[in-house]
């Protein structure tokens, strides 16, 4: 799949398949996640891939957005290490990044995938270090549900030119945008 296709024509999916996802594929889809930019390239991420049908049941017990988990066969753990990134907001940042390539490199291997946030939130921050067993320097940021898509979502017009703004912010609120 084109890269810009990719981008503009993924996707929150929330219903999926009784299949499997194959390890090639999940080994894709993490290995892209590593290559996403991080500050001064510390790469402080761990990946905790979930598949265990009993821990994943748990999820929804703890994330209130977490229903379609029980469809899925497989959630990924980005988590940060506070060892490797000392700055927690630099931290949030890359793991948000890593998260970003995982969704992209999921659509382009056609598996529908939906990102569930978890860092800020103390009690998902909580749920998710006692499912995993977490240590301390662990942080985790964000749930990355993966499976067959069951369902079809169109692509809607999102580009807003009425928020690009050339060289700096208007005195006045803008009409248009730049483009």
């Amino acid at each position: 799949m084109d890269t810009l296709q990719t981008i503009l024509t993924r996707r929150s999916i929330r219903k999926f398949k009784n299949l499997p996802i194959s390890d090639e594929s999940l080994h894709r889809i993490i290995e892209a996640a590593m290559y996403a930019p991080s500050a001064n390239n510390r790469q402080p991420w761990h990946f905790v891939i979930i598949d265990d049908r009993t821990l994943l049941d748990q999820i929804p017990g703890f994330h209130p957005y977490a229903a379609m988990v029980k469809e899925a066969p497989v959630v990924i753990s980005v988590c940060g290490d506070t060892r490797l990134e000392p700055a927690e907001g630099y931290l949030a940042l890359n793991c948000g990044a890593a998260t970003q390539n995982l969704l992209l490199a999921a659509h382009s291997l056609e598996i529908g995938s939906c990102w569930l946030g978890i860092y800020p939130r103390e009690e998902r921050i909580q749920g998710v270090r006692e499912l995993l067993e977490l240590p301390n320097h662990i942080l985790p940021m964000a749930l990355v549900v993966l499976g067959i898509s069951n369902e079809i979502h169109s692509t809607p017009h999102r580009f807003r030119p009425d928020r690009v703004y050339p060289n700096h912010w208007p005195h006045a609120e803008p009409e248009t945008g730049r483009l």
